[in-house]
């Protein structure tokens, strides 16, 4: 293993909004960065001038933010390696160019797009692999003077040599080698002056003395290229770590239907950032062959490279809900309430009266937090606590082997009974209404069934007595007597 000080980066094009592919890569090397001491950069390659999406910059970061992973140097904490822009940098790019095409190592193309186009039909027409065909490779000084005429703003293209292989150890999956021959020659500075990928991450990894370059599997194909152009360059390259890939449950490419979306969205439907974190971190590593639910403080104390697996893994969106259910349930309840507010405040219904008074908020939460596997859900879970009025067909009050004059009784009798109660705790609920049932020949099932739908109209809800008691005597008694009205209407 490397001498070196840990220096590993999370380098995000903002080309769109992170995904959890993405952002597990940047969890990686978090994980790795914290429990070697070391240094975790943020570097933003904003090459992709055309392809740029505005806001997309502060959107990773907020999603970096989010998930707990602070960074040592970036766009907005200045270090002694920046800037921090692919953008700001385009002088280091430059001059290696240069430097490799004075020393034979790469060239100038004057090719227009439209006869790279005719070369790639042509061969794809033969059954070709496409590549460039080394047209301009070796002109001679008065033909390149000649091109420069007409095309005065050639690419620098990479000369790759033609025989032999490159080999690289991957820290994950051992030697790996690539025949020369498969390598094109590849673009490194285009016309516009701004570098391809292949460029910009070697000389930035150089001189920000990135130590490791842990990144997704897909660019093992680039790797041989990158250390031709180590040696080009002379300088010693990182060590690399290709992270396994993420599939959808089908074993297919992961995409949008299988959860591929911003992890802001995540977020926003109302998923932890501690279960994001824990869920994603099981994406390719694991502690032991047991153990799911694990801390970020366990996580940074645990992590290496060697538990990294080989094989894709799976996202599984159920794993996901399940594990973020059981983050819910070890919160406070006060916590919870403070994570719930906002999206109580943004999804009750319009009748519902703003601002929510957070202290009966606080006295619902343990009456869903069994239940509850995400905060977008907890509104649809507890709205009839706070709505004025809540709407149901009358139909539902009648439960299974009763009809509506058994049903009025019940609730008459029930609405009696509660009038003239001293209390309206759990335990007096229970004292009174359990003993009824029995007095009305009714199951305590069908009782509290009937009760339970005129008090929040639903068939299932929270425990009834506790769900009453949040309620209050008040309200209980108003829903009581509209239930029995509505069946009064029914039968009319």
């Amino acid at each position: 293993m490397s001498e070196k000080p840990v220096r590993v980066r999370y380098a995000p094009s903002p080309t769109g909004y992170p995904h959890v592919g993405n952002i597990r890569t940047a969890l990686f090397n978090w994980l790795y960065a914290r429990h070697e001491n070391g240094s975790f950069i943020v570097r933003i390659e904003d090459t992709d001038t055309a392809r740029t999406v505005d806001g997309a910059v502060e959107v990773i970061l907020d999603s970096l933010k989010w998930l707990g992973m602070d960074w040592d140097e970036g766009p907005d904490k200045p270090g002694a390696y920046g800037p921090y822009r692919q953008s700001e940098r385009l002088e280091y790019y430059k001059k290696a160019a240069e430097k490799l095409v004075a020393q034979g190592d790469a060239y100038y193309c004057y090719c227009s797009s439209e006869r790279l186009d005719e070369m790639r039909a042509a061969q794809i027409a033969r059954k070709e692999p496409p590549g460039y065909d080394r047209i301009c490779r070796n002109l001679s000084r008065g033909d390149r003077a000649a091109c420069l005429a007409s095309c005065p703003r050639p690419v620098i293209r990479f000369k790759a040599p033609l025989e032999g292989n490159t080999s690289f150890h991957d820290l994950i999956r051992g030697e790996v080698t690539f025949e020369n021959r498969s390598i094109d020659d590849f673009i490194l500075l285009k016309a516009d002056g701004y570098p391809t990928y292949h460029l910009a991450n070697v000389v930035d990894d150089n001189l920000m003395e990135i130590s490791h370059v842990m990144r997704a599997e897909e660019w093992i194909s680039s790797t041989p290229k990158h250390i031709l152009l180590y040696r080009s360059l002379n300088i010693a390259p990182p060590q690399f770590a290709h992270l396994p890939m993420i599939l959808g449950p089908d074993r297919s490419k992961l995409s949008k239907r299988h959860g591929a979306v911003s992890v802001t969205q995540y977020r926003d439907d109302g998923y932890l950032a501690e279960a994001m974190v824990n869920f994603l971190a099981l994406l390719g590593w694991s502690l032991d062959d047991k153990t799911d639910i694990i801390s970020i403080q366990t996580l940074v104390e645990n992590f290496s490279l060697e538990r990294i697996g080989k094989t894709a893994a799976v996202f599984n969106r159920e794993k996901l809900d399940w594990m973020n259910g059981v983050y819910i349930r070890a919160l406070r309840v006060d916590e919870l309430a403070r994570l719930a507010l906002p999206f109580l405040e943004r999804d009750l219904p319009p009748s519902v009266k703003r601002p929510l008074d957070f202290e009966y908020v606080i006295a619902i939460m343990p009456l869903i937090q069994e239940r509850a596997k995400n905060l977008k859900e907890i509104p649809s879970l507890v709205y009839f606590f706070f709505t004025p009025d809540i709407e149901y067909p009358a139909e539902l009050l009648i439960g299974k082997k009763m009809d509506m004059s058994t049903t009025v009784n019940a609730l008459e009798k029930t609405l009696g009974c509660l009038k003239g109660s001293e209390s309206f705790d759990h335990d007096s609920l229970e004292q009174s209404l359990r003993p009824l049932a029995e007095e009305l020949g009714l199951k305590a099932g069908q009782l509290f069934g009937a009760i339970r739908v005129a008090v929040t109209g639903l068939t299932v809800s929270p425990p009834l007595f506790e769900t009453m008691m949040v309620l209050g005597r008040k309200k209980c008694l108003e829903r009581l007597e509209k239930a029995i009205t509505k069946l009064s209407c029914m039968e009319k």
